[in-house]
């Protein structure tokens, strides 16, 4: 163990700089993993034509990847922790890569959904722990804050621009080529972390044996909750697939709950949600997924539909939103620094209910309108999601930070889906079950922005809520210790 850690960095860094080789690595994992999240949105017609697959067939192309991804984040996190992050994380870059090089292969829809469910379970053995290792890479907060900030922009900019990137791709490439190029990415990112991400100490890890029963039970439980809203959307809310969905979810979180508070070496130590710090960061996160996802999914909706536009230039009509992120760093810093986290974070929850309602008006108002609610609203979640990332990790004690990351993503998953849920139920019940495509009639229009009207001011209200009572559980301390 000695000489295989000798020639690796220091344990920490000074500055962003002196980083730069593994932060640059850990955020192409990150990167890689979030794009594959929407990337292939935009080619779904394509694959449908080639693979000779119905509609059915393509939602389960975007909602494998997701359901195997929610489903196994707490368990990948829990994993981490107990055999070494660094470890993990190789494994799971090579195993992506190897995934997406298989996509040549592919000759049927059925062969694509196997793939991209074993792309999902392979992205969860990335995301919390790409997020803890960034963490770990720094002891000084304003760094961790700085890098996690980074890592945030990486990782939104990865969600946004995959249909963007997707639509480029192919307009001179094969649709395939849009999963292997994820093959080189994730070898250069295994590269950059092998040589400069330090491996875990032992005294870091849990000696902890790995709670399968509870990691099936999660499963189950994230599983079921997330096809529940995807099922919602596409068969109703009282469908039997819907009900069983909700059913399932519900036996399995009481049994996992039931499971953990008994179990001598849990995979989720559930007296960690006595800590306000912990319980307010992740529903917050929560908040501000439901939110950004409500967004995405509404106006990718809004410019390729209402406004007729390709998906290049909807892709383009997001930028607001990356060059808000880095900008507004000054602001969500400034404010953590002097207010403390919890009045940022309530700041930040204000911002994104007000940017929800603007939107709520500013829909058929134009795009510069809707531009602004996005610049707004960007800083609310810069601030929220930056704020509620380091407080949550820093509050976990030292051998569970991946299990801080993975309750993170966990909740921001589970705010995506809610967010996508909520704006496909509204848009099917308002407007029309099935979007055409085309030149839309003016009725059409005006009746599409009025169901957004009614979304987007539903959204505000939750939204405001859930972020909004989750920022006032934080301390108003800039480095949390409660739960050490």
């Amino acid at each position: 163990m000695t000489s295989a850690t000798e020639s690796l960095p220091t344990r920490t860094y000074g500055s962003l700089r002196a980083a730069w080789i593994p932060l640059a690595a850990l955020c192409m994992a990150f990167f890689v993993e979030m794009v594959d999240n929407t990337l292939l949105t935009i080619a779904l017609p394509t694959i449908g034509r080639d693979l000779g697959s119905g509609t059915t067939a393509l939602q389960w192309v975007t909602g494998a990847y997701s359901l195997t991804f929610g489903g196994l984040l707490l368990t990948a996190g829990s994993a981490a922790d107990r055999l070494g992050r660094r470890r993990v994380l190789l494994y799971g870059l090579a195993a992506f890569g190897l995934i997406s090089l298989a996509v040549i292969f592919v000759n049927s829809a059925g062969e694509l959904i196997v793939l991209r469910a074993a792309l999902g379970i392979a992205a969860a053995a990335m995301a919390p722990i790409t997020n803890s290792l960034v963490f770990r890479l720094f002891e000084s907060d304003t760094l961790r804050m700085r890098a996690m900030t980074i890592m945030i922009i990486v990782g939104m900019s990865g969600f946004i621009l995959g249909p963007l990137l997707g639509g480029t791709v192919l307009a001179h490439l094969r649709w395939e080529w849009l999963l292997v190029i994820n093959a080189p990415i994730a070898l250069i990112a295994w590269i950059g972390v092998r040589a400069g991400v330090p491996a875990d100490r032992a005294e870091d890890l849990t000696g902890d044996r790995l709670d399968l029963p509870g990691a099936l039970l999660s499963v189950g439980a994230i599983g079921a909750a997330c096809y529940m809203l995807t099922s919602g959307v596409e068969h109703g809310w009282v469908s039997v697939p819907t009900i069983g969905c909700a059913v399932g979810a519900i036996v399995a979180l009481v049994a996992f709950v039931w499971h953990e508070r008994r179990a001598a070496q849990p995979m989720l130590d559930l007296t960690i949600f006595r800590f306000g710090t912990v319980r307010g960061a992740a529903v917050a996160q929560i908040g501000t997924s439901i939110a950004m996802a409500g967004v995405m999914f509404g106006l990718i909706l809004h410019f390729q539909y209402a406004y007729g536009w390709s998906p290049m230039k909807a892709g383009l009509a997001n930028l607001p939103m990356i060059v808000t992120m880095i900008a507004a760093t000054p602001i969500s810093e400034g404010l953590a620094k002097r207010y403390g986290h919890r009045i940022a974070c309530v700041v930040g929850a204000i911002l994104l209910a007000g940017s929800l309602a603007g939107l709520a008006w500013g829909v058929d108002h134009g795009y510069p309108a809707i531009a602004v609610c996005m610049v707004v609203m960007t800083i609310g979640l810069r601030t929220v999601m930056t704020i509620c990332a380091v407080a949550l990790v820093d509050a976990m004690p030292e051998n569970r930070t991946s299990m801080g990351t993975a309750l993170n993503d966990t909740a921001q998953e589970v705010g995506t889906s809610i967010g996508t849920a909520v704006v496909g139920t509204f848009i099917a019940a308002l407007v029309t079950v099935s979007l055409p495509s085309g030149v839309w009639s003016p009725e059409l229009v005006a009746s599409f922005f009025h169901g957004e009207r009614i979304t987007y001011a539903v959204l505000s209200v939750i939204v405001g809520v859930v972020a909004g009572w989750g920022a006032l559980t934080l301390t108003n301390s800039h480095s949390v210790e409660e739960a050490h």
